[in-house]
């Protein structure tokens, strides 16, 4: 059974996503030893380190606010439930561009016998916010999957899986108001979200990846001290500075630091 990893990545005038997602390539390889597809708007540029590449045009989700970059922001990410159609590979893990590889740990992921997995909940590593509010949508408290970190294998139930997410996608005006979400901006887990509440009897019992997906937020500042050594500073509410190291994959939040980050690498 072939296996790899899909990268959807579209730039805008504020991130460039492809050289994220170019880096994240580097660090999959390596530590997964899967090859890479990215899906993106134009071919990269040569000597790029993708496996595969496949050119789409992609879906404006319209804009988020962003706070490192103090701005409302051109969102084009809204082609994720394409993955199932696009993805050249029998077992895939969908990855965001700004999620960090730092070593082997999403290799159990790709040994389990599940066809779908990705994670119920999202953590604060600094521990200074419980992400009650992103685990979370809706004024019913609508438990929130994060389509940061998937993985799948093709089977009927997949399948609807996306189809599901892209008849959420579509008629994202009815379910937002179903579901009493105040925020108007479409976004991929709250799509994946409703999917998978729906198909699965609206029980809420869905298989997901053990764990927490690990997160570093905007506010705290973000630097790489080895190729898979991160070190994070930030304040306790008494303002006290504080830091920690990380040598674990993580959700670079701060797409402006992350950045950093990567052009410094190249």
């Amino acid at each position: 059974m072939t296996a790899g990893a899909l990268i959807f990545a579209f730039n805008n005038k504020h991130t460039d996503y492809v050289a994220m997602a170019n880096w994240s390539a580097k660090n999959i390889q390596r530590h997964l030893n899967i090859p890479v597809c990215l899906v993106t708007r134009e071919e990269p540029a040569a000597g790029h380190s993708f496996d595969k590449v496949i050119l789409a045009d992609p879906a404006q989700g319209g804009t988020r606010y962003f706070s490192d970059y103090d701005s409302n922001v051109v969102w084009h990410n809204t082609n994720r439930m394409d993955a199932y159609q696009l993805s050249p590979w029998e077992q895939t893990l969908v990855l965001d561009a700004d999620y960090v590889v730092a070593g082997n740990q999403l290799s159990t992921v790709l040994q389990t016998n599940k066809d779908f997995l990705c994670y119920r909940w999202a953590s604060d590593l600094t521990g200074l916010r419980t992400f009650d509010d992103l685990n979370y949508f809706g004024n019913n408290r609508m438990p929130m999957w994060w389509a940061t970190v998937m993985m799948f294998r093709r089977s009927t139930a997949v399948e609807l899986l996306f189809d599901s997410m892209q008849m959420v996608r579509d008629n994202w005006t009815h379910y937002r108001n179903l579901y009493k979400n105040n925020t108007p901006t479409y976004r991929n887990d709250h799509a994946l979200s409703i999917a998978l509440n729906t198909l699965n009897g609206h029980t809420l019992q869905v298989d997901q990846i053990p764990g927490t997906l690990a997160s570093i937020t905007p506010e705290h500042k973000l630097t790489q001290l080895s190729p898979d050594s991160y070190r994070v500073d930030f304040f306790t509410p008494d303002k006290k500075p504080r830091w920690i190291v990380l040598g674990q994959d993580f959700h670079a939040m701060g797409k402006q630091q992350l950045g950093a980050i990567v052009a410094n690498s190249c």
